[in-house]
């Protein structure tokens, strides 16, 4: 799977793509994934050029468009639910599976009313800087030739 990203400055057009990680281990670090149970919010998205350069994130929305949204993580059977809630971009909900295996690595699928085995197709991210109380996402994204970070800060709600 690819995901493709549109980057507008002034006039000039530069698409990114990035390829799925289809090698992913699938022994699970089951510490890291109980200090992620619970609600949790987006509370920023960055990335060089985010002025100017317009990522798509989990090809659902604009990253900006992830700025407060609201991810549940139930780490005894890994799935949780999404929810895009920003008053400028389109709401959005979500069921979701995920797991942190033992490489760090944040891997995800977006359900969409189907069932997690039907769905071939999903996000592998690094986990980074976990505390009680946050964490970090980070995708890595090829623009104009150039590997770049898109780090997702999490923070806990309750």
């Amino acid at each position: 799977m690819k995901k493709i990203i549109l980057i507008s400055f002034l006039s000039l057009l530069i698409f990114s793509c990035k390829s799925k990680n289809s090698a992913t281990s699938t022994k699970l670090d089951t510490q890291s994934e109980v200090a992620i149970k619970g609600n949790w919010m987006i509370s920023s998205v960055t990335y060089p050029g985010s002025d100017v350069i317009k990522v798509t994130s989990f090809d659902l929305a604009d990253s900006k468009c992830f700025i407060g949204s609201k991810w549940k993580f139930v780490s005894n059977n890994n799935k949780g639910i999404l929810a895009l809630e920003s008053p400028k971009c389109t709401a959005y909900t979500t069921p979701i599976t995920w797991f942190i295996n033992k490489e760090g690595q944040f891997v995800m699928k977006i359900l969409d009313e189907a069932k997690a085995k039907t769905v071939k197709a999903g996000y592998v991210l690094r986990v980074a800087n976990q505390t009680e109380s946050s964490f970090q996402l980070i995708d890595r994204i090829n623009v104009a030739g150039n590997m770049t970070d898109v780090v997702y800060q999490f923070e806990k709600l309750n």
